[in-house]
């Protein structure tokens, strides 16, 4: 046994076992270092052969990664954990989930006429009158919707296109910083990151070209809203992102429009202009209700095969109860009101904030949604220093992969009459940070 490692095993398979059985508790954390291959096969009394063969199933796994001379270390966010955020301490004001106002969602009523006996969901899996509701919701902001499809919800769709179209090892590119949970998933897939820099117009051209550069094989981005920065792409940059995309036809561009009724800033697709693959997702959690988990996606004819496929060999459809629900709530006149105020509600309060910490010398960057990203220096010095006022709000360390430090927070629930308030504490934090860790 390796005791200082905490590794056993004298197979391949028992090896791999022990060093996944050791993350999956703790023992061994992100980017913990693995001894060399022969150092372990020595302590196991095993070939180094038996070692490489274990370390290469860890690799396609996404639960190690191995750095050259640096060696093989556990993965930033291995497949078996999840960058799960830490518990709010009692007592504190939670800015840091990202999640609606409540008090802007509608009630969600059950539908009147319940799915009555047996169905042949596998032969009929949508409901055409949702499907008309989903071309007259997307297509008029430029998204071609001859195909559309549902799922689970935006992750379902996302992992179930990604697992049908590319390979563990294979490369995909990935706003940062991103969302965290979509990082997550594209790891447990066993795929291969390639980070894109974005700002407040979303992807940066030049990043998309060198990750095409890379080799990556899909793109998944958001085009605004973008979580956490808030980014979105503006009519210019959606040309320049556009022309770039067009010289690699076969990549498949994954369109997240997660917030889409309450993102507070216009669509700008690079769907329908000259793209050959391409999906656009959009959710309904986050203006109808959290637990409504149900996506519709446009996407060329390929990608909708592609999908549907693999759908009808796991779950086979989406709740035919749960697409009644939407598609009431979609089409009803006092929850479509609801949705107004609440995008407007939401932008009053994204911008308050906005303002209070510029007047304060604090860069951040919020163009569009919920949350605002403001780059320190210091993650865990801010955000123990905020807990110590009374606020609670994400470090950026779930979002990143090779962005510079920052902290995420979520303005949904802040009213303007408060945002003074933590702007004010937030400036003094930094200046203790500063005094503490020489800025």
């Amino acid at each position: 046994m390796a005791t200082q490692y905490g590794i056993t095993g004298t197979t391949a398979k028992g090896i791999a076992a022990s060093v996944e059985r050791a993350v999956t508790e703790g023992s061994l954390g992100p980017e913990a270092a693995l001894p060399p291959v022969r150092r372990l096969a020595d302590d196991l009394g095993v070939s180094p052969g038996t070692v490489a063969t274990a370390y290469k199933e860890l690799r396609r796994r996404g639960i190690v990664v191995t750095r050259g001379r640096g060696g093989t270390v556990v993965a930033p966010a291995p497949a078996v954990t999840s960058r799960r955020p830490p518990k709010v301490p009692e007592g504190l004001r939670d800015l840091s989930g990202g999640h609606p106002d409540p008090s802007l969602l509608p009630a969600l009523v059950p539908p009147s006429r319940l799915s009555p006996g047996v169905r042949a969901h596998r032969s009929m899996p949508r409901l055409a009158r949702l499907e008309e509701v989903v071309r007259d919701w997307i297509g008029p902001e430029g998204v071609p919707v001859e195909h559309v499809t549902f799922a689970h919800g935006a992750l379902d769709l996302i992992g179930r296109l990604l697992s049908v179209e590319l390979r563990p090892g294979d490369a995909v590119a990935m706003e940062d910083p991103g969302y965290h949970h979509l990082l997550d998933l594209v790891t447990a897939l066993g795929l291969r990151i390639v980070p894109v820099a974005v700002d407040d117009e979303g992807l940066r051209p030049d990043a998309v070209r060198g990750a095409l550069r890379a080799g990556v094989r899909a793109l998944v981005c958001s085009p605004r809203a973008q979580n956490p920065y808030g980014g979105c792409f503006s009519a210019a940059r959606r040309e320049a992102l556009l022309e770039v995309l067009r010289a690699e036809p076969d990549v498949l561009v994954v369109e997240n429009d997660h917030a889409s009724e309450v993102s507070g800033a216009p669509l700008r697709s690079l769907t329908g202009d000259g793209l050959t693959r391409w999906v656009h997702v959009r959710t309904v959690s986050k203006f109808l209700g959290t637990d409504l988990r149900w996506a519709a996606a446009a996407c060329d004819a390929t990608t909708l095969a592609r999908h549907d496929g693999r759908l009808l060999l796991t779950s086979g459809w989406v709740s035919h109860l749960l697409q009644e629900i939407v598609h009431g709530l979609l089409t009803d006149v006092a929850t479509r009101a609801l949705v107004t105020a609440a995008q407007e509600t939401y932008a009053l309060r994204r911008g308050a904030l906005l303002a209070e910490l510029g007047g304060r010398g604090i860069d951040a960057h919020g163009a569009s949604g919920m949350n605002l990203w403001v780059p320190v220096q210091d993650e865990s010095a801010v955000v123990n220093g905020l807990r110590s006022y009374g606020w609670w709000v994400a470090a950026g360390a779930r979002f990143r992969s090779s962005s510079p430090p920052g902290v995420r927070i979520s303005v949904a629930a802040l009213a303007p009459a408060d945002a003074a308030r933590l702007a004010s504490d937030f400036a003094a934090v930094l200046g203790e940070s500063e005094a503490t860790y020489g800025g």
